[in-house]
Order: C-alpha cells, then structure tokens, then sequence
C-alpha cells in the first residue's frame, strides 16, 4: 500500500491519495514554502518507481523507510529544471517496480529524487564538501542523469563543485548490497574556466580501491572492473591537472551492475 501526500508548513495535508500497487497524485495549487511531498509505504523495504514532480522524470529507488521530500524555493531550485514545482498543476506518482525491471543491469548510481539529507531511498549522495554550499553545486547533481558539462552553476549545467579542496570526497550509497562492474565519468568541460582532474580513487565498501585514470575531454569515461559487492562507494584523492584554473569538478557519475539474486 502506498500514500502521497502534499503537507504544508502546518502540518496539514492539501493533497492525499492511496493505491495498492500504483498511485498517481494530481496536485491543483502553487506549491508554497514549507511545503513537502511525503510517501508512505506500508511494505518495506521496497523498490518502486517514484516521480517527485514530473518535469524531473522518474527514478528506480530502494526505499528503507518512508520518505520525506521538502519542495525546494529559491537557490535551493536553481540545480533543477525551470519547470520543476513550478505552475498550478503537477503530478507525483509512485508504482511498485517489477520484478525484470528490478534484475535487469543498470546505472544503478541514478536518482532524479535525491536530496540533501535523505537517509529513506536510495541511491544517495553525498559529499564533505561542495562549493559555498549552493544547490548547483551539491553532490546529489552528480547523479541526477544530466550530462550537459559545457558550462557550470545553473540547470542544465549543475554539477558537484568541491570549493578548491584537494580534500574532497564524494560518498554514493546504495543502501542495500548490489553487484557492480563498470563506472562511467562524466568530468565537468566548462574550458578553459574549468580544470580537470588527472586522477581519482575509488574506495568500495568492501576494502577495494581503485584508481582512475581521466583524459581532458567532454565526453564519457569508462572504466570496467570485475564485479564487486558493494553497499557504497566513495571517490576520493582528486588530482588536478597543471592547467591553470583551480575549478575541476564532476557532472555525472554512473556505476552499472546487479542486484544480487538469492544464493549469490
């Protein structure tokens, strides 16, 4: 069983619907501050498909607990779509996801959902650093599935920023042990205001690192492994290279694999 509701700033819920296995919640006012989207799940933990607003798309999730989502205002929405939360009319749905859309491979790193303190669905990122704190730069950008990298701060271009610190991590949890094998990086190509990074370690939850190797280009790079158990990873140890701005940064970050099947 799952509920969506609209819950603003009093606590009072201005939107509600209920549904066994799919629900679909058609939300006919402005959205205000203060306001939240919550999702109440009475199986879990559970893998649905979950829409917060439909100008963001819909992400496969690993939900532990149920969710709480804070409608964002201001620089909080400049990370996002224009469109998004946006307007009089909107559509947040979840559905239970199936069971070969579950087992299939994937980029099992993607959720268009993310936010800062999120602790109830996964995947999650997170970082001990991002740039002046501002939502452009925050590490949940990293995952969000767009990899326009030809420019930086607002939508389309938003990315994890790391403030000039040699010592930034960035830490993706699955919430859950899955199986992967192969990264993707997408560095941010905003040159020459950018730099770029020459190399960066992975460290895996299960002991593991590993160490990528990074060409200057705006395309995707891809690094194949064999399959790991993991529960998270972080990216770490972030070498700059000898160009002279001091603004790498990264735009997107995909691991593809598994679940992992009973008995494996």
């Amino acid at each position: 069983m799952f509920c969506l509701k609209i819950i603003d700033k009093n606590q009072i819920t201005a939107a509600v619907s209920r549904g066994e296995h799919e629900v679909n919640l058609a939300v006919s006012r402005e959205y205000e501050e203060g306001d939240r989207i919550s999702l109440e799940v009475s199986e879990k933990p559970c893998y649905v498909w979950l829409q917060i607003d439909d100008a963001l798309g819909k992400s496969l999730v690993y939900v532990k607990e149920d969710i709480q989502y804070t409608v964002p205002f201001g620089e909080q929405r400049m990370n996002l779509s224009p469109k998004a939360f946006s307007g009089k009319r909107h559509l947040v749905s979840v559905r239970e996801a199936r069971d070969f859309e579950i087992n299939t491979y994937r980029n099992l790193a993607l959720n268009v959902n993310d936010q800062h303190g999120n602790t109830m669905s996964f995947p999650h990122a997170s970082a001990n650093v991002e740039t002046r704190g501002e939502a452009v730069f925050a590490a949940q950008n990293a995952i969000d599935g767009v990899t326009a990298n030809h420019c930086h701060g607002e939508w389309p271009f938003e990315s994890w920023g790391i403030n000039r610190n040699p010592d930034a991590r960035m830490k993706l949890e699955f919430g859950r042990e899955v199986k992967v094998d192969r990264l993707i990086v997408y560095l941010r190509a905003d040159f020459p205001h950018d730099n770029w990074w020459e190399k960066a370690t992975v460290t895996f939850s299960n002991g593991e690192n590993m160490e990528l190797t990074f060409r200057k280009t705006d395309e995707a790079q891809e690094f194949v492994f064999d399959a790991k158990k993991i529960s998270w990873l972080e990216l770490s140890h972030l070498i700059a290279s000898c160009d002279p701005s001091p603004f790498p940064a990264l735009t997107q970050l995909e691991v593809y694999g598994k679940e992992i099947m009973e008995g494996e």
